[in-house]
This record gives C-alpha cells, structure tokens and sequence, in this order.
C-alpha cells in the first residue's frame, strides 16, 4: 500500500537528514519526542536548538487518522469521511544571518467511504529557501537541485511548480515574497500520465534532493563573518516568515484544526524575532538587494 510505503519513507528520511544536520552543527543534538493524538495517529518531533550552526529547527514526522473534523470537511467540500494523512515537515533557522533558513514538506492523504475504500488519495510537498542576505549563486545552486528532481520525470514539474511556490508563499499583506522560493506541488493524484506510484517516485525523488540542495550552501556560509546590524535585520525578516506561517500557511491551519500537536506545528517559529515600526533598509545596501528580489521573482535556472 502507498500509504504504509510512503510512511516507511519518511522515517528513514527523518533519521537521514537529523543526522546529516547533527553532523555539521557539530554541537546541539535533536531531542525527540513521540506523541499520541487521542483521535487516531500520533508523530515523531524531532527538534534542536542552540547549536553552532542551527539556532532552532525541527524536522517533524506524523501519521494521522479517524474522522475528519467538521472544519476540514468544509475545507475540502466533503460529508462525514475517514481521513490518513501522513507526512515530513522540516524548518530550520542557522545562527549565522548569511545562512539562509529553509522549509521542506513531504505528504500524502487519504480519504475514505463508509465501507473503509479510498475515495480520494494526492500527494502535496516541496522544498523551499529564505535568505536574510541574497548570494545568487547560492540560489542558482537550489533551484539547479530542485529542477534536476523535477526533470527526472516531467520538464514541465520544474516551472510549473516553481510557479505554484513563488504565488504560494507570498506575503500578501506585505506585497512580498517569504523568499526566493524552491518547488509547491499539492493535490498531486492520478490521472492518465501520472498514477500514484509515478507520483510515489517524484515526491520522494525531491525529498531526497533535499540534502544536495541545502547542506553546500549551509557549508559555505555558516563561519561568515556577521555584526549585530546583520543579526538584526535576521530577526526582522524572520518576523516576515512567523506572519506567513500564522496568517496564510496551510498546513498550520490544517495542523490546528485537526487537533494536531501544537509544539510540533509551531516548531516552525524562530527563537527570537522582531518587529520594527515602519523599518526600511537603506537604499543601495545588501538588504535592499533581498527585497528588491522579494517584490519581484527570478528565475533562477
């Protein structure tokens, strides 16, 4: 059953990219906690905090099960059904402000009738980066990885979820980009090109793209020098990310009303954030560079 592969899968994944992360940090090591949700399912939460390289991050597995609660039925314009949804969702925030932060998922759902037969299945996912400081070639490299996992099985996935990313994670109420984006694929199901073991096959082709696309660019940058000035204007642009992640995110939502674990959801936020009354950075300097490109996507590759 793809269900019970898929979960296989982000365990084993989960175990890879903590220690892969553990590794370089060199320091703080993930403290793990598994828990229970009362309706059906439960997860394996993953966080660590304080390192040398890794300020805060998680990397988060769940599988979760029973009725679908009345919020999301209305969500997803359904009756009284069963759901499974089981999934990796990762985030992590480096010390160092020329580090950039990033955000990946990996799911699948399931829905079922009364007799215990799947009426509706899809995939959704993707990696994503946030940089306080924009390097292009850092950028380039993401993309180039992310375009790679896509090409291996349609060239149209690259631009067409590259496309989804840059719209979804949009700070509308800001005009900007979260940052300069990666892959957002959702709703992913079978169709006559594609059936779930094809998408079974891209989905974790991009998750085991993560690595390569993250880990050269936290190599390069994590012993950058930074000032005080550098670590602040972090903070500001993590405050940008807390208010997309509470205002707009789906999978906060999902996670909240579905009564998920509420330490696992937020795990996504950063240590230490602020807000700044009318901040803008001065013209001509690095961080006018970031936003300039936040207004307006690239593409990269």
């Amino acid at each position: 059953m793809i269900k019970d592969k898929f979960y296989q899968y982000i365990q084993e994944l989960q175990n890879t990219i903590t220690s892969k992360l553990e590794a370089i940090d060199g320091i703080a090591r993930f403290r793990e906690d598994l828990w229970e949700r009362p309706e059906g399912g439960g997860g394996r939460t993953r966080v660590i905090e304080n390192g040398h390289v890794f300020e805060k991050g998680g990397v988060n597995i769940s599988a979760v099960h029973g009725k679908l609660p009345k919020s999301m039925q209305a969500y997803f314009k359904v009756g009284d059904v069963d759901f499974f949804a089981c999934g990796l969702s990762l985030v992590i925030h480096p010390k160092n402000p020329m580090v950039p932060t990033v955000h990946a998922n990996w799911r699948y759902f399931e829905m079922y009738n009364d007799s215990g037969d799947i009426v509706d299945s899809w995939f959704g996912g993707g990696q994503d980066l946030t940089p306080y400081y924009l390097f292009e070639e850092d950028a380039i490299h993401f993309h180039s990885v992310c375009k790679v996992a896509c090409d291996r099985h349609d060239i149209h996935f690259y631009p067409d979820f590259k496309a989804h990313c840059d719209a979804y994670f949009y700070n509308t109420h800001r005009n900007e980009a979260r940052g300069i984006g990666g892959l957002f694929f959702d709703y992913c199901k079978a169709t006559e090109d594609m059936s779930m073991e094809d998408w079974y096959n891209y989905v974790t082709s991009v998750g085991n793209s993560f690595l390569e696309a993250y880990i050269p660019i936290v190599e390069k940058r994590k012993e950058l020098h930074y000032t005080k000035a550098n670590k602040d204007w972090q903070e500001i642009r993590r405050g940008r990310y807390v208010e997309f992640n509470l205002v707009h995110d789906k999978g906060t939502l999902f996670g909240l009303k579905t009564n998920g674990r509420i330490e696992s959801i937020l795990m996504s936020l950063p240590p230490r954030v602020q807000w700044v009354y009318d901040h803008h950075p001065k013209s001509e300097s690095e961080e006018e560079k970031l936003i300039k490109v936040l207004k307006n996507p690239i593409d990269w590759v």
